[in-house]
């Protein structure tokens, strides 16, 4: 399984379609998004997921050229132990 990527979003399905992770992060104001969700299925868990999300939504932001905000309480906490 591979994560695939939208505008504003980075997710993960199983072959049902069902979602098992995903990451939104939709431009609240011109040239800026807000990551506020994240989920990691039950299945997923402990795994690392929820740090490869982030990873990846930051790398969409970044080649889009946004800035970025977060109100997900996860994606707080990971961008304040990851100050690179």
């Amino acid at each position: 399984m591979e994560l695939q990527h939208e505008k504003g979003r980075v997710y993960m399905e199983d072959a049902q379609g069902k979602v098992l992770a995903e990451i939104t992060f939709p431009e609240t104001i011109p040239g800026t998004v807000n990551i506020d969700h994240t989920f990691v299925d039950d299945s997923l868990r402990g795994q690392g997921m929820a740090d490869k999300l982030v990873r990846a939504a930051l790398e969409d932001i970044a080649k889009d050229g946004k800035k970025y905000t977060a109100t997900c309480s996860y994606a707080v906490k990971w961008l304040e132990k990851h100050k690179e």
